[in-house]
């Protein structure tokens, strides 16, 4: 829940059961919660202007299928070709799998990697989280999510509405639902969550001295509250003790802006039924096909969000349920909808040459069909999926080997896809430092990575 205040403590609290501590921090997001004083100092570096560069990480929790989806081996023997045949899109020469009919009529607005060759090979989010392995060394603190320098090095773009949002949701699989921490850039940055276990709930509840989100709209009974609020810390003498930061949050859970982008029911019919239908069952320890949440995601954005995190599904399939070319039958079709639909939508709003879209799972599928019909893990080959922020898109990137076993053309880091995304952000990364808490000075990503000059041109 996302709440002014936290959990009572009896033994620090006054009068009211809350502890000054509770009082300052927004409870239920990401690991260290976000504060105040994070909410109000991005406010304060509000960014005014026509162009809004963001990012939208779309996570596919368990490892998607390089070989099924996007770099099929029609010529490779059946035990590596597997069950779907690859179709022509409107780029000649690039193929994709038959069950994206939608995204292949629009292949000159992404681009596809087929040689991210990196992978750390852990089963969980980090890497498209944060661009590194859990083994490399990290800064005090740890690496960051990708928001959190973002958030630090451009500020809020909206008052009300932080830059760095999370979709993600709690997974069985707990890995799987972490967006991440704001790692050695301080917790202040870290993604601030918006989803509850429950999918069919709309969001988080915003509550503040018992008002609910909606409530919140109406402002009467606001003004009210934040009255009987007021009156109840000044009786403490707390009120005194806060800063103007602090005070200026109260404004911040009333302002509307978040929770109005949260609520789809404020689109157009016509353009949120592009999207497809939600599933909110739970794939096992995976994520719930929300596929909304790619509206939602545009939503968040167009309020100001800079960078927004999703999880969608479960891409794990193999082992002994054998149900990997089943499951792809039911998945992709939806996927394909929706993020056809996102693309569109980015397109005809005239925002994709500032919103970046990545898509990626940890790894990519072994070239041999197990004995269950099914791919086990395999990192040593890998896609990603990439499309808007003024890239050069119409194109594959980097190739493997016939049988998809490993890239043989122009491999590709996780890291040099991040610095491509920095990149569209207007981040010059051989400038842009952030400092951990021993003020040691961290450049955004590791010495030698640039951006990938294929997309940036």
């Amino acid at each position: 829940m996302l709440e002014l205040f936290g959990k009572r403590d009896r033994a620090r609290s006054h009068c009211d059961g809350y502890s000054r501590r509770d009082f300052l921090k927004v409870g239920g997001m990401a690991a260290g919660g976000l504060s105040l004083g994070q909410l109000l100092g991005m406010e304060a570096k509000a960014r005014t202007g026509s162009s809004h560069k963001a990012i939208i990480n779309i996570y596919l929790p368990g490892g998607p299928s390089h070989l099924d989806m996007f770099d099929l081996k029609p010529d490779a023997p059946s035990e590596i070709r597997g069950e779907f045949r690859p179709i022509s899109t409107n780029v000649p020469g690039i193929q994709i799998c038959e069950m994206f009919p939608l995204l292949a009529k629009m292949a000159d607005k992404f681009a596809i990697i087929r040689s991210l060759a990196d992978s750390d090979g852990a089963h969980d989010c980090y890497q498209c989280m944060t661009g590194h392995k859990r083994r490399d060394r990290s800064p005090v603190g740890g690496w960051p999510n990708m928001g959190a320098p973002v958030s630090k090095l451009l500020g809020a773009k909206t008052p009300g509405v932080p830059a760095n949002l999370s979709l993600m949701y709690p997974t069985g699989n707990r890995t799987w639902g972490e967006a991440g921490t704001g790692g050695y850039v301080g917790n202040s940055y870290a993604p601030m969550g918006l989803v509850d276990k429950d999918p069919n709930q709309r969001a988080k509840s915003m509550t503040l001295q018992g008002m609910t989100l909606d409530r919140l709209m109406d402002r009467e009974t606001l003004r009210h509250s934040m009255d009987r609020l007021h009156s109840e810390i000044d009786a403490t003498g707390q009120m005194a003790g806060l800063d103007t930061y602090n005070q200026q949050a109260l404004e911040i859970l009333s302002d509307g802006k978040l929770s109005e982008a949260l609520d789809i029911s404020k689109e157009d019919p016509k353009v949120a039924a592009r999207y497809g239908v939600n599933d909110p069952k739970y794939q096992r320890d995976g994520a719930p096909k929300m596929v909304k949440n790619f509206l939602v995601a545009r939503r968040l954005i167009e309020a100001g969000a800079r960078v927004v995190s999703l999880n969608y599904s479960r891409w794990d399939w193999h082992g002994g349920d054998g149900l990997n070319f089943p499951r792809s039958r039911e998945e992709m079709p939806l996927l394909d909808q929706g993020l056809s639909a996102l693309i569109t939508d980015l397109h005809e709003r005239g925002m994709s040459n500032d919103v970046s879209i990545v898509m990626w799972g940890e790894f990519g599928r072994t070239p041999k069909i197990n004995k269950m019909n099914s791919r086990d893990h395999w990192p040593k080959a890998n896609f990603a999926f990439v499309a808007g922020g003024g890239m050069n898109t119409g194109q594959v990137i980097g190739a493997t080997d016939h049988g998809g076993h490993e890239p043989v053309e122009r491999p590709v880091k996780f890291q040099e896809v991040f610095a491509t995304l920095y990149h569209n952000l207007g981040i010059d990364l051989a400038t842009a430092t952030i400092e951990d808490a021993s003020g040691r000075p961290h450049f955004l990503v590791d010495p030698g990575i640039n951006p990938i000059r294929e997309l940036i041109g």
